[in-house]
């Protein structure tokens, strides 16, 4: 077996795990001997293939043969808010001069920053009575238009299967009949929904004691609303098998994919599926159709009335009309009673009604916003955007590749859904530990280690009395899988 890439991403995961020493083993059958089986290669990922998902990971030149994991086949990107220009200060440093020399790591903090240049804006923060106080763990700064992480920085991703489509109806209800799974939303008895959209809110007013989201007043609290009447008990999703599930919380979709042998995405993981195209994560355009389309120049107020001095105004109206051909957006119409369904819907579409992005992924942008996996239960993530959200932040939040929500994690609404990803199968390591058949039983043959053996190392007859040595005669070694920790590289 030739010698694998130092960079190799099983080494550094068995860096993570701790195992009793040699000279402990003898002493009790619970502890376990630090010997692997590694005589294995990994499986190689051009091998494996799921349903209605796609792979991404780095792929040799000709777009299709994918790396395997006796290299680095990772992803490497910028990741961020689509607002902020800055990325491209950042792309060669970042991207291109990998890995970063040591002298050079920005700090953890704040990644565009060195530490002795923190530590300098602290000082003079702190010289001018201004209080100096730590982040929460998991802070970051947001753009006030569509909520992407500012500023952008460069992240990298293992390799990891995604779900082409948002989880449906369908798919949910065979989840529920198989698991008799009951959603948060059933047990609470309400669920948001869309003041337009609720038949009890029709033509009302927040002075008539509707009761609204304290934070998004224009969704209300529907007794009775949940996935399979997702505008309360006088609707049902039956015309709608075929779009998003919605009115789950952050743990009814970490259970349908546990249920499925999948997880939810991390952050960085849908941003890379989001932004991917041509076989690498390159796409740093605002939207997923590309970059806005200019109009008219004019003047810069600050400056005067001069040909160097001006700034593009959007063609918002022509950037509508492309939006309405490769996402489910609420339009150029007034929030939230207008809409004119200028995309073909007033509330969620079809999962597979608009064109997928380059790397075949649908509702990247807009439908409903997807749970991520991490964050805290108070604030959990959201990615996509939704049927609510605009092109320019105007109302909610800015349709971007960037955008980006924190609700607490029992949140369910009318516009809020999820997909499931799934790590490629790695080598799987084995390592053994003493069993004593008296006490537990005998091992079947398969549980025996069947590896070299290392009583030597493990067990020092000659540092131990005569009835321990009798006692080691009754154990054997018991093979034992070597769980890996990591799913992610992000967390």
């Amino acid at each position: 077996m030739e010698d694998e890439d130092p960079r190799n991403a099983d080494k550094i995961v068995s860096n993570i795990f701790t195992h009793s020493s040699s000279g402990d083993s003898s002493s009790s059958s619970n502890k376990e001997a630090t010997t692997f089986d590694d005589s294995s290669a990994h499986p190689d990922p051009n091998d494996e293939e799921y349903p209605g998902m796609v792979y991404l990971g780095r792929m040799h030149s000709d777009g299709v043969t994918r790396h395997g994991f006796h290299t680095d086949n990772s992803l490497r990107y910028i990741f961020g808010t689509s607002f902020d220009a800055s990325h491209r200060e950042i792309e060669h440093a970042e991207l291109q001069h990998h890995p970063l020399h040591p002298d050079d790591i920005p700090d953890r903090a704040h990644p565009t920053e060195k530490r002795n240049h923190v530590l300098e804006r602290h000082k003079r923060d702190a010289a001018r009575g201004l209080k100096v106080t730590p982040k929460p763990h998991g802070f970051v700064e947001t753009h006030p238009l569509d909520g992407g992480v500012t500023p952008p920085r460069a992240v990298r991703v293992d390799p990891f299967f995604i779900d082409e489509t948002l989880v449906t109806n369908k798919h949910f209800a065979q989840f529920v009949k198989a698991t008799y799974h009951e959603t948060e939303a059933e047990k609470f008895g309400w669920s948001f929904v869309l003041i337009s959209f609720a038949a009890s809110a029709k033509n009302q007013t927040q002075s008539e004691n509707i009761e609204v989201d304290p934070h998004a007043d224009n969704w209300v609290v529907v007794p009775g609303a949940y996935w399979r009447q997702p505008e309360g008990p006088n609707s049902n999703y039956k015309m709608r098998e075929h779009h998003p599930v919605v009115h789950v919380s952050h743990r009814d979709a970490a259970e349908y994919c546990h249920w499925q042998g999948k997880r939810l995405p991390g952050e960085w993981e849908w941003e890379a599926a989001a932004r991917h195209t041509r076989g690498h994560v390159e796409n740093r355009t605002m939207f997923a159709w590309g970059e806005p389309h200019l109009g008219d120049f004019i003047p810069h107020p600050d400056n005067g009335d001069t040909e160097d001095h001006v700034v593009p105004v959007l063609d918002w109206t022509e950037e509508w009309n492309i939006a309405a051909k490769h996402a489910n957006l609420w339009g150029p119409y007034q929030f939230p009673f207008e809409n004119e369904a200028m995309d073909g819907w007033r509330g969620t579409s079809p999962v597979k009604y608009y064109p997928p992005n380059a790397a075949g992924i649908y509702d990247m942008t807009g439908n409903v916003w997807e749970w991520m996996r991490g964050g805290k239960h108070k604030a959990r993530i959201l990615r996509g955007a939704s049927y609510v959200d605009s092109l320019d932040g105007s109302f909610n939040h800015a349709a971007t590749l960037g955008a980006r929500e924190v609700v607490h994690g029992t949140t369910t609404a009318g516009h809020i859904g999820f997909r499931c990803v799934k790590s490629p199968k790695r080598k799987v390591k084995h390592h053994w530990k003493w069993h004593d058949e008296e006490e537990d039983g005998p091992l079947a043959e398969h549980e025996i280690w069947q590896g070299e053996d290392d009583d030597d190392d493990i067990f020092d007859s000659s540092e131990s009395t005569d009835e321990e040595s009798v006692d080691i005669k009754k154990k054997k070694k018991k093979k034992v899988q070597l769980k890996r920790e990591r799913l992610s590289s992000e967390l």
